[in-house]
């Protein structure tokens, strides 16, 4: 098999923590967190999402890096190399595959889901917020997913924007926009912070997310941060491996990873702390209010509080780049596959796979409206089995081939020799967990995710 060589380096060291960093912080981070936590008990959950973060996240993201590191290649070639210089057998290369296919189908799903925060952004300029309740704002949410032309409109705009950085390579579009996003991004989590303490009920919002009381400590609890902690570091979608080519050789993977992981779980406690003061300074919604959290409940509270508009419209904008990070990192594993295997240039290759993507995103559209009760398997629409494919089946098992393929099939020299700038002690730990913890850990997740759908498959039956 003939090495692809990747001419592609990052230009600045800490690049690759600004990309990693914009890969995982997304609608995980400022959608999601936020009320899996006000659904799961508060503090308790916060606790068993920092364990997982530790003995799940770190690991499996430090095996990925180094994989791709190693080849200076796209995810696929990555796993083709190291299997090769490892003496194992092809098979093994479904691993990149698997994320590469899964990138492609979360990205279809997500520029759609991603392009509702375009027009909440319109919305909030536009101080459609004030003097809301919960039944005009649950309207307003309703009748964007009834208008197929407007979904599809925002969907053409967002997996444009993602498109459109990628075009102009690497350094020039990857790296130049991750260095530009990501401190805007920070700011203006820090300014909604500050707006929180300001306008909201502050003292709430911490007891509710760092007061620990051991009864809400539960299994579906745990397994859903095990869940969490696992998806939110974008493991399993091949972006991280992908970034990891990258990398320069004089980065620390071990510290690196950390530093990613301890970025991404700041991000998500301080968008808590930034949403759950407003949520408790508001009367008649709670921090339990599913995922409707974002788009019904927060407009509410936005218009409730002096000078909604002009925050509700940062954070909004947070929110859309949070997303168009970690979208520009689903796109490039398809995009650096083309380009390397089959000398695509740069433009025709994101063009193609976007147009791709925005295709199967039709299927997501439709799914809110006209497809809406149109169930294909195992009682799911178009988009729940998309998402059910990809965040229940093809993420958690490509995490644990990984930890497998990493922590017991490739040479232990070429491990040690992609993380020589780490300490020793370091290596055993991660080591060990790579080997008998991750995988254990993954697999629950795995388990967890497919239970409900094969016990209402079987019970049918």
């Amino acid at each position: 098999m003939k090495r692809f060589k990747q001419h592609a380096i990052w230009g600045h060291r800490g690049t690759f923590i600004l990309a990693a960093t914009g890969s995982a912080v997304g609608l995980g981070n400022i959608w999601k967190f936020p009320y899996v936590t006000g659904e799961n008990g508060g503090g308790a959950f916060v606790l068993m999402y920092l364990v997982c973060v530790a003995i799940i996240g770190i690991p499996i993201m430090i095996a990925e890096i180094l994989v791709g590191r190693r080849a200076r290649a796209n995810p696929i070639t990555s796993v083709q190399t190291v299997s090769r210089d490892s003496g194992l057998l092809r098979g093994w290369n479904v691993i990149g595959w698997m994320g590469v296919i899964a990138a492609f189908l979360i990205l279809s799903y997500y520029t759609v889901i991603a392009g509702w925060t375009l027009e909440y952004f319109t919305l909030a300029l536009d101080n459609r917020f004030a003097g809301l309740d919960g039944e005009a704002s649950g309207n307003i949410f309703d009748e964007l997913l009834a208008n197929r032309s407007q979904l599809v409109q925002w969907q053409t705009a967002f997996i444009s924007m993602t498109a459109l950085i990628l075009m102009f390579g690497v350094n020039k579009g990857l790296e130049a926009a991750v260095r530009v996003m990501m401190p805007v991004l920070f700011l203006l989590l820090l300014l909604l912070l500050a707006y929180a303490i300001y306008a909201g009920d502050f003292a709430a919002g911490l007891r509710f997310l760092f007061s620990f009381h051991p009864e809400d400590l539960s299994v579906r609890g745990a397994l859903i941060a095990l869940g969490h902690a696992f998806f939110t570091l974008s493991l399993g979608m091949a972006a991280i491996m992908a970034y990891g080519a990258y990398m320069p050789s004089t980065s620390a993977i071990g510290k690196t990873a950390v530093t990613v992981a301890l970025l991404d779980t700041t991000v998500a406690l301080v968008a808590g702390l930034a949403i759950f003061p407003l949520v408790f300074a508001t009367p008649d919604i709670t921090p339990s209010e599913g995922p409707g959290l974002m788009f019904v409940t927060l407009p509410i509270a936005f218009g409730a509080m002096p000078w909604g508009n002009v925050f509700g419209s940062a954070f909004f904008a947070l929110v859309i780049l949070a997303a168009w990070s970690s979208t520009i990192s689903l796109l490039e594993p398809a995009v650096a596959y083309l380009t390397e295997r089959f000398r695509f240039h740069r433009i025709s290759a994101s063009l193609l796979i976007a147009l791709g993507a925005w295709l199967l995103g039709l299927g997501t559209v439709f799914s809110f409206n006209v497809w809406v009760d149109k169930k294909i398997l195992w009682d799911l629409n178009f988009f729940g089995l998309i998402d059910f494919l990809t965040t229940n089946v093809m993420l958690p098992l490509g995490g644990l081939l990984t930890a497998i393929y990493v922590g017991w099939r490739v040479k232990r020299e070429l491990i040690e020799h992609e993380l020589k700038l780490d300490s020793t002690r370091f290596i055993r730990i991660w080591y060990w967990l790579l080997r008998y913890i991750s995988p254990l850990a993954v697999l629950a997740v795995l388990l967890g995710g497919l239970y409900p759908v094969l016990k209402n498959f079987f019970g049918e039956s």
